[in-house]
């Protein structure tokens, strides 16, 4: 996989680039395709960031993101 800098995935936040990725423990997804993260926010966060110590937070479990995309490994 290739490699995505942290000011690679904050430029994919909704808002800069047409593409919508967060990452989580290592990897980066896009999660573009999900209704629930238009405009590149779902609920309290942002995308274009790594979500893993948010992620303690939250309602669900890292398996959500297996039906997403991973489009590379966070340097």
């Amino acid at each position: 996989m290739k490699k995505i800098t942290r000011s690679q995935l904050a430029l994919r936040n909704g808002q800069d680039k047409p593409e919508i990725w967060v990452a989580l423990e290592g990897i980066v997804y896009d999660v573009g395709n999900s209704r629930l993260w238009k405009n590149g926010k779902h609920y309290e966060h942002w995308a274009g960031q790594d979500l893993t110590e948010e992620l303690k937070d939250a309602p669900h479990t890292a398996t959500v993101f297996e039906k997403f995309e991973k489009v590379g490994i966070l340097e």
